[in-house]
């Protein structure tokens, strides 16, 4: 297995014949990038690096999948939603998972209920909304009633449609792709979307193969994650500087980092 030059270590376990057998179809090649948390500036790095490797290895069907959480803590959420409406309208082929940062996000704009916004705020939402034209002073004198009244003027529908138009998971040959990971021993068929994008130590916790090998965000490892039938790619880009993708053609696997 080959990994770009600019990646880290990627920590490996012992059962990894799942991993070692898996492949997507031929001619087809995968990036699949995780969670960007409002990093549009990592963003355009690894997407330069994506374009130069894929250059590098020649024609195919490439495909761009991105696992979810676009949104919240980093500094700029908005730009990175532009960022990924201007790929998707580039022609490429370019395919987009549901978070539950997108879920809670689009639920607080839609709904006007301040509980959500509460929640949406505590898990990093506050910079979500500090990224679109609003001067902190004014955010900050806001109070929750107010703030709430002044999201749909605040958050273009453009961003709200777009984050609904993303998928709960995507299957390419022998790998799966989902935010937060799936219920072990339920059909890919039958994972429930709050599974798919809120499930945690049920799914991280769990030692035996899966139906596919699965490529998942949402916990955060401080190296790429590879065990069993599972692969995290979740490296804490807000806070590490470190946005990750893994890269899959035929039985090849390999990672780009900023």
């Amino acid at each position: 297995m080959r990994r770009s030059m600019l990646g880290r270590l990627f920590k490996r376990t012992s059962n990894a014949r799942p991993l070692d057998t898996a492949r997507v179809p031929d001619g087809v090649r995968v990036y699949a990038i995780g969670d960007v948390h409002g990093r549009n500036d990592l963003l355009q790095l690894l997407l330069a690096q994506i374009d130069q490797d894929n250059a590098r290895r020649g024609p195919a069907d490439t495909q761009i999948i991105f696992l979810g959480d676009l949104v919240d803590r980093g500094a700029d959420s908005a730009g990175v939603i532009e960022t990924a409406m201007a790929l998707r309208a580039s022609g490429r082929k370019v395919r987009f998972l549901l978070g539950n940062h997108e879920e809670i996000f689009v639920k607080a704009c839609r709904s006007g209920d301040t509980k959500t916004l509460r929640f949406f705020l505590k898990i990093g939402g506050d910079a979500t909304l500090q990224s679109y034209p609003i001067r902190r002073s004014e955010y900050l004198a806001l109070s929750l009633d107010e703030l709430a009244e002044r999201l749909p003027s605040l958050v273009p529908e453009s961003h709200l449609a777009f984050l609904e138009s993303f998928e709960d998971q995507i299957v390419i040959g022998d790998y799966a792709f989902v935010h937060a990971g799936i219920r072990p021993g339920v059909a890919l068929s039958e994972q429930k979307r709050s599974d798919l994008r809120w499930i945690r130590e049920e799914f991280t916790d769990h030692r035996g193969d899966l139906e596919k090998v699965i490529v998942f965000g949402h916990t955060i490892y401080a190296e790429v994650e590879e065990r069993g039938s599972r692969i995290g790619i979740d490296t804490g880009a807000y806070a590490s500087g470190t946005l990750t993708a893994i890269c899959l053609e035929g039985g090849e696997r390999w990672y780009l980092q900023t």
